[in-house]
């Protein structure tokens, strides 16, 4: 398999990651805003929204690039 058909594989694969750590990172927000910490929690989904401003913006070229020629 050539280097340039990893690239699309391996850039889908951190996307995922990237998705999987914005979730458990959810997660932990919500058990502190539970315990008091709205001020932190809201800080913290503040900083994850550029996660979701970008997923699309990520998704349509993962998308050009997997698709056979």
């Amino acid at each position: 398999m050539p280097h340039t058909d990893l690239l699309p594989s391996l850039l889908m694969k951190i996307n995922e990651n990237q998705l999987a750590l914005e979730t458990a990172i959810l997660e932990l927000t919500n058990w502190v805003e539970q315990r008091g910490g709205a001020n932190a929690a809201d800080n913290v989904r503040g900083a994850l929204e550029a996660i979701d401003r970008n997923d699309e913006f990520i998704k349509l070229p993962l998308a050009v690039m997997m698709t056979p020629e």
